[in-house]
């Protein structure tokens, strides 16, 4: 099931989508009564996608972002891969939805995109036991992880190189049945392949970074992971369309245009 948050003549809602992936002109949202975390019901009243603007598929309270996932991501950044996660957050202003611009930083030279699964948090938990990963997750979207990567090298804390505001792409919308063990992950600009890997190939699995995670803080309904990139990360420049596709979810696409 995809879930999809939208906008409507001013008001916001949820939507189970619809139709083909591949093809927008023939999705529908079910408008659904309430919020998608818990039982809800469908109302049956049915509008086609390109009517709304879909948003951000959930306002997490926290982004958990993990650092170092993809061994050859470490090996092109010139490091090794940790002995524990690398754990880092992306405040809740750094959200935006598919299709929304992300401004250039002004205080950054080198932003640079990271295609991410990422794990949305369906209930309250902490201390998750790994047999029960899976009763605490919505589902999982595309995420684009922008990173000021001259500010990450220069700051030894990564809280502006990975938080300042529109870093966190998440969309177009989340999916309830994907098994994340080995889905293709991949990112173009302007078109062309920049980043191609499988969550195969992640150090560390969903559930070994919910159990991780949640040993330490709440996960709140709403709340995100994102699961570290593949090798192939680069810059971006103002103009550039970035893309983020994930097999069996969908692509998240933005426009990186100039900070007014």
């Amino acid at each position: 099931m995809r879930i999809a948050r939208f906008s409507i003549d001013g008001n916001v809602g949820f939507g189970v989508v619809e139709g083909d992936a591949d093809t927008e002109p023939g999705l529908v949202l079910d408008i659904i009564k309430g919020h998608p975390f818990g039982e809800f019901e469908r109302s049956g009243q049915k509008v086609p996608l390109g009517q709304v603007r879909l948003l951000a598929p959930v306002l997490p309270s926290k982004v958990v972002a993990v650092g170092r996932n993809y061994a050859e991501h470490a090996k092109e950044l010139g490091h090794t891969v940790p002995e524990t996660p690398v754990v880092f957050f992306k405040p809740s202003t750094s959200v935006v939805g598919p299709g929304d611009p992300v401004a250039y930083p002004a205080f950054s030279a080198d932003v640079q995109h990271e295609a991410e699964l990422a794990v949305v948090i369906g209930r309250m938990c902490h201390q998750v036991p790994r047999e029960r990963v899976a009763e605490v997750i919505l589902g999982y979207t595309c995420a684009n992880d922008l990173t000021a990567r001259d500010v990450q090298r220069g700051e030894e804390q990564w809280a502006r190189a990975k938080g300042f505001d529109g870093s966190c792409p998440l969309g177009p919308w989340v999916e309830t049945e994907l098994d994340p063990a080995d889905v293709a992950v991949a990112c173009t600009v302007n078109g062309e392949q920049r980043q191609l890997g499988r969550t195969g190939e992640m150090v560390r699995s969903v559930a070994d970074l919910v159990v991780h995670i949640s040993e330490a803080m709440t996960l709140l309904p709403g709340d995100v992971i994102l699961t570290g990139t593949p090798a192939g990360v680069g810059p971006l420049n103002v103009g550039d369309e970035v893309a983020v596709t994930i097999e069996g979810i969908g692509t998240l696409t933005n426009k990186v245009i100039k900070r007014g």
